[in-house]
C-alpha cells in the first residue's frame, strides 16, 4: 500500500497470492516512485534503497550485532516520520475483514480491499 503522508489518503495498493515478502510484492507490482519523493517504509522493505535512492527503512538488529545508540535514534526518527502511514493502516483495520484471517474467495480480496480504501479516502475528504 502506498499512502500520502500529508492527506492521509491511500494512493495505490498491490496484492500477491498467499504469503509474499513485502519487497518482493513491491517489485512484482512494478510501482516506481518519483526520484524526488521520499519513500518511508518499515523493516520489511530492507533493500528498498537499492531500488529507490530517497528511501528510509529502519535498521534491524541481529543476534550478534546489536544496534548502536545512533542507529536506535535514527530508527526512532524514521518511526516518527512514518506515523502517518501507521494511522492509515489503523483506519483500514477498523474493518474487521482486514484485521482478521480472510476466509472468503481470494479473487475478490483485492476488490474488497480497494473498496474499503475508497471508503477511508472518502472519510478523509469530509
Amino acid at each position: 500500500m502506498i499512502g500520502d503522508k500529508k492527506t492521509g489518503k491511500i494512493i495505490a495498493t498491490a496484492f500477491g497470492p498467499g504469503k509474499t515478502h513485502d519487497l518482493a510484492l513491491f517489485k512484482q507490482s512494478q510501482t516506481h516512485l518519483v526520484a524526488w519523493l521520499w519513500g518511508l517504509a518499515d523493516s520489511g522493505y530492507q533493500g528498498l534503497d537499492k531500488l529507490h535512492q530517497n528511501s528510509l527503512t529502519p535498521q534491524k538488529k541481529s543476534k550478534h550485532h546489536p544496534l548502536t545508540r545512533e542507529q536506535k535514534a535514527n530508527n526512532r526518527e524514521i518511526a516518527r516520520a512514518r506515523i502517518g502511514c501507521e494511522h492509515i493502516i489503523g483506519r483500514l483495520k477498523v474493518f474487521r475483514i482486514l484485521s482478521e484471517r480472510y476466509r472468503n474467495r481470494r479473487k475478490r480480496f483485492g476488490l474488497r480491499f480497494n473498496l474499503i480504501a475508497a471508503i477511508c479516502n472518502m472519510e478523509r475528504d469530509e
